[in-house]
Formats: structure tokens, sequence, C-alpha cells
């Protein structure tokens, strides 16, 4: 397919800037993929289309405050520093992105905090506004991060494009976050309350959980016309083998399993092996999907809705498939839905 069949249309106005006040309070439009049918629910109601025994799959990541801005030596310029991931936690080597990258070269030193009690060297360049970064600090690596992730500031999309508040670092986080290791929050995670997963289990209604850490790849702009020629940036997967177990055998007994989020899905077909089978991986998956493949992990996907052109979007479509997922978008802006990490969300079933 080509990238300009995902253009959506979506006006700008639609993007949610913050979160609802209760997670489980967004709306939620049920597309029945086989027949087009879309019906109109809020996501309290998400529940109603499982039976005992069917499974939810969450990802299990943790954001961290991966947003900082830091002081150049000398000149004293504003730097924004993106932490990436940290390469080495021995020497405290991490790979950033910073901002303007033209004033950040080799050898020169940023510092972090009111007090500068934080300093950074450069000591690799690695793409156009990448850099290898080295934390002068002398102490414990535990109070090394601590400190490090005080500074930092929670790094909301892109398209967000005010300042991260406080309450962003509760609620831009899943409440069953604990593998630290994103810079993005698997979106369709956030719409699950404490409340909702009490009910979930009152109803018999299974949830695991794999790791896939989100990176900014997944934002990343498309600059080829023809997709197959995209290639997607790397990320760290976790399917481990009990889950694999679990899964393929509900699934034999002919229970649904819904992925809840795109990264789920694209961990679930990464891992994919016979009769749609699921096999343990460990490892780095830049698996990218989009029409017309054929997803034949899991039965159902929860998804928000995602920005026209993106990775998201085209994940959604080869789920869903691509002429009942871009009906239901035009359904959504006429709905007035709101769009993006903060916003509502998407039931695709059978």
């Amino acid at each position: 397919m080509k990238l300009s069949e995902f253009d959506t249309g979506m006006p700008r106005d639609l993007i949610a800037t913050h979160p609802l006040e209760h997670r489980d309070d967004s709306r939620m439009m049920v597309l029945h993929r086989k027949t087009g049918e879309i019906e109109h629910k809020v996501f309290k109601d998400v529940l109603d289309f499982f039976e005992p025994g069917d499974t939810f799959v969450f990802n299990d990541t943790q954001v961290f405050p991966a947003k900082l801005y830091g002081n150049k030596e000398k000149t004293g310029a504003r730097i924004e520093v993106f932490l990436l991931r940290e390469l080495n936690p021995d020497f405290k080597l991490w790979d950033v992105l910073v901002d303007p990258a033209r004033k950040i070269r080799i050898g020169n030193k940023l510092y972090f905090g009111l007090d500068d009690s934080m300093v950074a060297e450069v000591i690799d360049n690695t793409t156009s506004r990448g850099r290898t970064l080295r934390f002068l600090y002398d102490g414990p690596h535990d109070e090394f991060k601590n400190h490090l992730y005080a500074l930092g500031n929670t790094p909301l999309p892109y398209y967000i494009t005010r300042e991260a508040e406080p309450e962003d670092a509760e609620r831009y986080q899943t409440i069953f976050a604990r593998n630290e290791g994103a810079v993005v929050a698997p979106a369709a995670g956030l719409h699950f309350s404490r409340e909702l997963m009490r009910r979930m289990e009152i109803r018999d209604i299974e949830a695991e959980f794999i790791t896939l850490h989100i990176g900014l790849g997944s934002y990343r702009d498309i600059d080829v016309e023809d997709l197959t020629k995209h290639r997607m940036d790397s990320e760290q997967l976790e399917v481990s083998e009990e889950l694999t177990k679990r899964i393929n055998s509900r699934r034999d007994e002919e229970h649904k399993v819904c992925c809840v989020g795109t990264s789920v899905l694209r961990a679930f077909e990464s891992a994919v092996g016979m009769n749609g089978h699921i096999k343990s991986y460990s490892g780095w998956t830049n698996k990218f999907i989009f029409p017309p493949y054929e997803c034949t992990t899991c039965d159902a996907l929860i998804t928000n809705f995602h920005m026209p052109f993106s990775i998201m979007l085209m994940n959604t479509a080869s789920f869903g498939g691509y002429e009942p997922v871009m009906n239901a978008y035009k359904e959504a802006i006429k709905e007035k839905y709101r769009f993006g990490a903060y916003g509502d969300a998407m039931l695709i079933i059978d």
C-alpha cells in the first residue's frame, strides 16, 4: 500500500490534550470487522463483548521521565535532551536526542538542574540529532538514576504541544506498568482503571502481560510513499514461554484473546508460529505491520484513534481491514471522537 492512502483528514482540534478525570470514561467505538457495523459505547462497556475464559493481553512497559533540559557549557545555551535508552549502567552511558543538534559536538559538556549538579559529556554522534552522553556522576547507579529522573519530565507525544504537567506522570502511565524502558506509553492500556480490572477478575476474564519497550520509532514520520521500503526502529520485546502456553491453549479452546494496543499486536505478530500460535521471544523486533498483512495471533484489538499517516493507524488497519477501519475513522471524525494517547478507544472484533 501507499502512504497517501492513510490520510484520514483528522482535524487537529480533535486531538485530546488532557486525559479525562476517570480512565474508563472514554467513549468507545466498536467496529465489527467482518460486517463493518459500528456501535457507539463507553469504555466501561468493554467487558460486555467478552465471555468467561477470554483473555486481555496488556503491555506492562513503564514510561520513564525522558525529557530533560540542560545548559551548554560556556555559552549557557538551553538544550533539550531526550533520553532514549541506557547503553551501559557501569559507565552511565545513554543514547539520547538533542535539540538544537547543531550546537552539540563531541567533547561538549551539558549541565542539568538548578544548581548544575548533573553533568554529562558528549562522547559520540550517532545520527543527525543522536548523541551518546556519559554522565559524570560519582555515586551508586540507583542514586544516579533517581537523581537523573528527578530532573526529567514526562515525554508526551509530539502532537500534544503543551509542556508536561504533574498529573501526566501518573496519567501517561498504565496502572499495571512495571518494567521500565518506554518513552511512549501503550495508550490503549491507559483506559483500564483498577475498578475495571477488578470487574474483569469477577467475570473470569483473564489478564496477561508482555513487555515491549515502545520507542520514538512509533512516531517517526514515514518518508517513503511505498510502505514496503520503510524500516522500523528496533524495540526490545519479551514474551515468556509460560504466557505462550496459556494463550495458545485458550485459543485452541476457542476463547477470545484481545490485544490491548498495537504494541501487543506487534509483539504477538513478531512471535507468530504455526496455526496462529505464538512462540516465546526475547530480543529486539522491528516488525512493521500494514495492509494487506493478515494478523492471525488474536481475535480482538483495543486501540486508540491515531494520527494520519501513522504506523499505529497502519497496524490497526492490518487487523481490522483497510476499508472498515478507514470508514470507522470517517465516522469518528463525524462524531467528534477524541484522538491520540489521551483520546477515545476503538474495539475491533469479528
